[in-house]
């Protein structure tokens, strides 16, 4: 192991409690997309506080963050995300990902300058729902970055997360209220107008690929039983392999909602929620030296099935611009996944705090890498 990577390795031990503890924070701490007012202060404090130079409020978002350190050639950028998720928590450990974004910049502050490094730690908002990286890319945080990285919890161990390209809308439908029992001829049934729609999207799957995923709620339908609803209103989320596929797939559904309208009589609205998220395309030359890193850290790699596919992130269209690479750390915590209540809980074991040295560790020994001339790109 060369000299740059123990010395990383040292730093982030010397930090292990108070990264960890800030793990725990924002855990115990819940914030939604763009509300994530404590977790990104404690980031950017964390920050300050190993040298970095930091701005918060970054991009024009509230709650992002940008912390840099060293005036080398090769910039280095690594996401913190922080946000939760409605009624369960940090389901799915952005409180992992931000503890090890800073253990990450702080294993490399003192190096930076003799790596030839500039290393820009970004506090990233509303992954969840949002896409706060999307907002950044196109404002201009990943600029003249040379390589972009992120850890990420999951049930198992995963060089590259199989991420879909997404889209987010929301559906509502205007009908007319009436007396259910004495006139309902003289309602415009807008939960039925939902229901339609549904049946819709049912039926149209049979003719829709292995990767593609149509799931939503309805968060409206009615308030009485005996009134006929007048609002219906639904969250839905679209994602296929990639954004040449997933347009006319998502078009196909909005037609599903037209035909709700059309039956029923209802007026319809469709709002999309936040920009579309693009395919992860994990960048092979950084992969493999991830994949080298964490294996000499003790980490293993299983062999897993085709079928382990279906989320996405907003760091997919940071993929397409800059090498960017999204690794897994397992928490060994099967049969618990992402998105689930159990996962939340496993976010602070003593699994997840490992995950949070791990990823710091990995992420900085891949920068070093880097920094070497191991896996990086100039064509940026």
């Amino acid at each position: 192991m060369s000299a740059a990577k123990e010395a990383a390795a040292r730093n982030i031990r010397a930090a292990a409690d108070e990264l960890i503890a800030l793990s725990h924070r924002i855990h115990a701490h819940p914030e939604l997309a763009f509300e994530e007012h404590l977790a990104s202060r404690w980031v950017a404090d964390a920050l300050s506080g190993a040298g970095f130079e930091v701005r918060h409020g970054y991009c024009d978002l509230p709650t992002a963050v940008e912390a840099t350190i060293g005036t080398g050639p090769t910039h280095i950028a690594i996401c913190a995300e922080y946000d939760a998720l409605p009624d369960i928590g940090h389901a799915c450990g952005h409180n992992i990902i931000a503890a090890a974004a800073v253990g990450a910049g702080i294993g490399l502050a003192p190096l930076a300058d003799e790596l030839g490094l500039t290393v820009r730690v970004l506090g990233t908002p509303a992954e969840e729902g949002g896409g706060g990286k999307v907002l950044m890319l196109e404002r201009g945080a990943f600029d003249g970055v040379h390589a972009a990285m992120m850890v990420h919890p999951a049930a198992v161990e995963m060089a590259a997360m199989p991420g879909l390209a997404v889209t987010q809308f929301d559906v509502t439908y205007e009908g007319k209220a009436a007396h259910a029992g004495a006139y309902p001829e003289l309602g415009v049934n807008a939960a039925d107008a939902m229901t339609v729609a549904q049946v819709a999207i049912g039926l149209l799957r049979q003719q829709t690929t292995a990767a593609d995923r149509i799931h939503g709620i309805v968060t409206h339908a009615g308030s009485a039983a005996n009134v006929i609803p007048e609002a219906g209103r639904g969250h839905w989320i679209v994602r296929s392999d990639n954004l040449n596929a997933l347009r006319p797939l998502a078009e196909r559904v909005h037609r599903c909602f037209e035909a709700g309208a059309l039956a029923t009589g209802c007026d319809l609205s469709i709002t999309p929620v936040g920009p579309d998220y693009a395919d992860l395309r994990p960048d092979r030359a950084l992969l493999d030296l991830w994949v080298a890193n964490a294996t000499a850290l003790g980490r293993h790699f299983p062999d897993l099935p085709n079928s382990v596919a279906g989320a996405a992130t907003d760091m997919g269209n940071v993929s397409h611009v800059v090498p960017t690479i999204h690794p897994m750390l397992g928490l060994d915590c099967g049969p618990a996944v992402n998105h689930q209540p159990e996962f939340t809980a496993a976010c602070v074991t003593q699994a997840a705090d490992l995950a949070v040295l791990d990823g710091a560790t990995g992420m900085a020994w891949t920068a070093i890498d880097v920094a070497a001339g191991a896996g990086r790109r100039t064509d940026n």
